[in-house]
């Protein structure tokens, strides 16, 4: 079905503090929209919104046709207590929730409700629309080809990480919403993962509206951008593509701070000019009274008409002054300036696999020979599943080995962004899990380095678990500026990171001095950051590209 999405003068916030006002948006069929802003602009609720999940504070949203089905997919797949995987699959497609609207429709019509064929023929169309016919075939299909090797009736909490991405790209592609509404669906999605769903974006024929912070698969994907400007407090929508919303958007920026310097001179020049003239008209007063008796009748005349007239000329510019349009100053956004602190250099080995396998399951890492030199920038690369997360956890010492031997270098400091963020899930407060990592720091200077990245007053005391997944990423990232540290692990970084702390990151990898592991799927990170070796994981088994 050929359905659209309109959106007008929405407006939404938190508490006090506005997030975006005077919305409009339209959403047609083909339409692949961008929507893209700083972390905490309010990219996810401005979804939420849309999707009818989230009451508007203003503003309306509608459906062309009303029945359209409007299919909202959050950042993290929430893995219920109880649920299976093909519950999760019927649940996230909105099968699950046609399937109970066709029983309740029959039983109605089983008891000869007035308007219950109605209601039935308006509920076995949903349901068929969204393909709740052949779902258990598609899902099996669809999962095989993901390689989720997992039985669909196993429970969605005992997956591992890999295979939950997976589940969650499978629910994706077997969906067929009317309209697409996609928070971070590139997270943790391996290469391959991200080929299938750029496939799938590129080829709907529903409008879709998207966040990602894969700078490559925005310009791969998207048709517009929308930009919530949290520092200007501005929404503004940029047509042809990502690439074309940076040119543009870098041109406007560069236009508003000449208009605003433009004014800012021209204002400045005309009030000195005004205050010159009034200076002239106050001393030409001056000596006039002085010499009141002055005899010269003609003398003491034209010295008041020449006072009158440079009152009349000061005046005149107060009200050019009055008449130019203002020009107000664009407001410096917020912007992360992170440095990573680096201590002193360790031995010339600084970490090593001789022989090392790692059995988890029916999963064998290994047998693993790998050294890491001091200095070594290396990339880890692989699918989902394929052994990387295990293979630094072994590297480190985290994780006892079946066979072989792992060892660290003398003096070696590990700094770490863990993939699943674990160190901020706890119940305790952002600031005493913090300082647990940091315990050198005062709570002033943890409170002072944590705003430094975002994190304030409203964030610290919070426990740290209830904190969004942006939120910890970049915990983890002042923890980095906390200490020294000369092994630098990072494991999917760009998860959940906002663009300008994406290039924040880069540009810091690029001055730090250690040694480097980084994991990443992001594409243009891989491109921005130097390293000098690759290791590609496959099947639990490593090779070392040239």
């Amino acid at each position: 079905m050929s359905a659209t999405l309109i959106a007008r003068d929405l407006s939404a916030g938190h508490g006090e503090k506005v997030l975006f006002s005077g919305l409009d948006l339209v959403v047609a069929p083909g339409d692949v929209i961008g929507l893209v802003g700083v972390n905490g602009a309010g990219k996810s609720t401005l979804l939420r919104a849309l999707a009818g999940v989230l009451p508007t504070e203003h503003g309306t949203v509608q459906r062309t046709p009303p029945h359209a089905t409007v299919g909202y997919l959050p950042q993290e797949p929430e893995r219920r207590p109880g649920e299976t995987v093909a519950h999760f699959l019927e649940r996230r497609t909105g099968v699950a929730d046609a399937q109970r609207a066709l029983d309740k429709s029959t039983a109605a019509l089983t008891e000869g409700r007035p308007g219950a064929d109605d209601e039935y023929a308006v509920a076995l169309e949903r349901w068929l629309a969204l393909g709740g016919a052949d779902l258990p075939e598609r899902a099996a299909q669809v999962a095989a080809d993901l390689g989720l090797t997992v039985d669909l009736d196993h429970p969605m909490t005992a997956l591992s990480g890999g295979q939950a991405a997976r589940a969650g790209l499978a629910s994706l592609l077997l969906s067929r919403y009317d309209v697409f509404l996609l928070d971070e669906p590139t997270n943790d999605l391996d290469l391959d993962g991200l080929a299938r769903l750029e496939a799938f974006v590129t080829g709907l024929r529903a409008g879709v509206v998207l966040v990602s912070h894969d700078r490559e698969f925005l310009a791969r994907t998207v048709t517009d951008v929308l930009e919530l400007d949290l520092a200007q407090q501005q929404v503004n929508h940029y047509g042809g593509g990502y690439e074309g919303y940076l040119e543009e958007r870098a041109t406007a920026r560069r236009h508003a701070r000449e208009a605003y310097e433009d004014y800012a001179e021209t204002r400045a020049g005309l009030e000195q000019r005004a205050r010159t003239q009034r200076a002239w008209m106050e001393k030409g007063v001056r000596n006039a009274r002085r010499k009141a008796t002055d005899p010269d009748k003609f003398v003491k005349n034209f010295r008041a008409e020449s006072s009158e007239k440079q009152a009349a000329k000061a005046r005149q510019t107060e009200r050019m002054i009055e008449r130019l349009d203002v020009v107000e100053e664009p407001r410096k956004e917020w912007e992360l300036r992170m440095e990573i602190a680096a201590a002193p250099r360790a031995g010339a080995v600084v970490a090593a696999l001789r022989g090392a396998t790692v059995q988890r399951g029916a999963f064998t890492l290994g047998p693993v020979d790998l050294q890491i030199d001091w200095a070594d920038r290396v990339a880890i690369t692989g699918a989902n599943g394929s052994g990387k997360s295990t293979l630094l956890a072994a590297l480190l010492g985290r994780l006892p080995l079946d066979s072989g031997h792992a060892s660290l270098g003398p003096g070696v400091v590990v700094g770490e962004i863990d993939q699943a963020r674990g160190r901020f899930l706890g119940d305790e407060t952002l600031l005493d899990a913090f300082r647990v990592a940091a315990p050198d720091l005062s709570p002033a200077d943890a409170r002072t380095l944590l705003a430094k990245f975002g994190l304030r007053a409203d964030h610290v005391l919070r426990p740290a678990g209830t904190l969004s997944p942006g939120e910890r990423t970049r915990a983890g990232l002042a923890l980095l500026q906390a200490k020294g540290v000369n092994l630098l692990v990072l494991d999917e970084p760009t998860n959940h990171l906002d663009l300008p702390a994406i290039e924040q990151l880069e540009s810091a990898l690029s001055t730090y001095p250690g040694t480097l592991l980084l994991v990443t799927h992001d594409r243009r990170m891989l491109e921005a950051v130097a390293t000098d070796r690759r290791i590609e994981v496959h099947g639990g088994r490593i090779t070392e590209r040239v």
